[in-house]
């Protein structure tokens, strides 16, 4: 690689959540603006969308940084420094599927893409495109750096070290954004004012761990000059959990989200750092009890509002290209990436620290080595390096412990097409909790989803393969 000049390959860069933003940083940042960018994506029309703001930013900004777009991989991953999978097929259309079908036997999904049925055929849906990209990748630039940016970002990087081991990998979630997040945790433990930043000095007193399978991460230690503040942030869930929904976000992945919180933190003495998640990963909100909850039960995820949600960036993005809005604004209103904040600390040896979803590497030391875990990491052009966090406390351990194993059945699963893996991954899943519903749940999901899982799950005639 040229330190001065990389390339990054953005494979599905019509996934606006993060489309937009890496073209924002790569042409922003002194580190990636004299490299090169190349997009990807199947849908030519998105595609041509995507390349035509990412040149207008280009000149707007004056920047030396050279655009690339093609709909075929393999023609831009020649001398590729990074390859960041960011791809999901009608993902809108299938996670609706995943949640209604498995909402008919009682379990509830407020998300749908990383556990229970919904994280499962995710997978199903995802991993065989990703690992045919890992193949191109061993082909054409075997030295590039491989960032899964697509959920279950756990199941899809376990995937990657053990089915591409050649390749240099590692997974990402948004959730746990530095600085972002420790900023978030300093506010509520009371050491800074809403909105302020973290100083030097504070930040290094600040002694803040999180650790876990991705989307089920908790704040394991939280002080402050040696003080447990612990209670601080418990207190500050307690207080919003009072008011939260006063004209907040009602949406299924925010709706009483610090109730919950406050709640989990109640009955494990550690904070949750991912409740919009974690809740799903838990049993406790899915509505079987008999007496009742001072919560009540999951909001199933919201198809038709999410098609709107993509409706409308789409149309943002047609009004910057067609001049209705000026790019100036693009470069005001949006800002760095999660990815490409790594990647610009990795080319520029930052030495900043990131949480990366790696293997633990005895970070956390009641789990095994390779335990596909969300850590702290320092980060350079050697890879991700986990900061050591102390032991999973017992309970949440596990709990992590059945979900890692519902990821790597689901991952064997899916990379060998068997049926009795898939069913055992979801017999363990913490959400399901029938046999006979779950064989249902398979065959009903394979029967609406034949149109993109892959067609060796299925025999002859159409009739789907049985367990024996």
């Amino acid at each position: 690689m040229s330190a001065a000049k990389p390339k990054i390959v953005v494979i599905g860069a019509g996934s606006l959540f993060f489309g937009r933003q890496a073209i924002w940083q790569t042409a922003q940042s002194p580190y990636l603006n004299k490299g090169t960018l190349a997009l990807v994506d199947t849908d030519a029309g998105k595609l041509a969308k995507l390349k035509k703001l990412a040149e207008m930013v280009v000149a707007e900004t004056g920047v030396d940084l050279k655009i690339e777009a093609s709909v075929d991989r393999r023609a831009v991953l020649k001398d590729a420094d990074f390859v960041v999978l960011s791809f999901a097929e009608d993902t809108v259309r299938y996670r609706g599927l995943d949640v209604q079908i498995s909402a008919k036997y009682g379990i509830r999904m407020c998300s749908g893409d990383t556990i229970g049925p919904g994280g499962v055929f995710r997978a199903m849906r995802e991993l065989p495109e990703i690992l045919d990209c890992a193949r191109d990748i061993e082909q054409i630039c075997p030295d590039a750096w491989v960032i899964n940016y697509i959920n279950p970002s756990a199941v899809n990087g376990m995937a990657l070290k053990r089915f591409a081991p050649k390749l240099k990998s590692f997974g990402l979630c948004d959730s746990l954004h530095m600085p972002h997040v420790k900023r978030h945790y300093a506010e509520r433990a009371g050491i800074i004012r809403p909105g302020a930043k973290l100083t030097a000095e504070e930040d290094a007193k600040f002694d803040l761990r999180i650790a876990g399978v991705n989307h089920l991460t908790w704040v394991l230690k939280a002080e402050y000059d040696g003080k447990d503040v612990m209670p601080n942030i418990g207190e500050a869930i307690r207080l919003k959990a009072a008011a939260e929904t006063a004209g907040g976000d009602t949406g299924a992945k925010a709706i009483h989200n610090d109730a919950i919180g406050y709640q989990l933190y109640q009955m494990f003495d550690k904070v949750p750092a991912c409740v919009p998640h974690t809740k799903e990963y838990v049993r406790f909100w899915q509505g079987h009890g008999k007496m009742a909850e001072t919560t009540p039960p999951l909001s199933l995820w919201e198809t038709e509002a999410r098609y709107a949600r993509h409706h409308e960036m789409w149309e943002e993005i047609d009004q910057f290209i067609t001049g209705k809005l000026p790019i100036s604004e693009f470069l005001a209103r949006y800002g760095a990436d999660h990815a490409t904040d790594i990647i610009e600390n990795m080319v520029g040896d930052l030495g900043k620290r990131f949480y990366i979803n790696t293997y633990n590497d005895g970070a956390v030391p009641n789990m095994a080595d390779d335990a596909y875990l969300e850590l702290l990491c320092d980060l350079d052009m050697n890879g991700p390096k986990p900061i050591a966090v102390g032991d999973m406390p017992r309970g949440l351990r596990a709990i992590q412990e059945t979900v890692l194993d519902t990821h790597e059945l689901t991952a064997e699963a899916v990379a060998k097409g068997d049926r009795n893996l898939l069913r055992r991954a979801l017999l363990i899943d913490p959400l399901t909790n029938s046999i006979a519903d779950t064989e249902a749940i398979i065959d009903e999901l394979l029967d609406a989803e034949r149109d993109i899982i892959p067609q060796h799950w299925y025999g002859g005639e159409g009739a789907l393969q049985k367990t024996a």
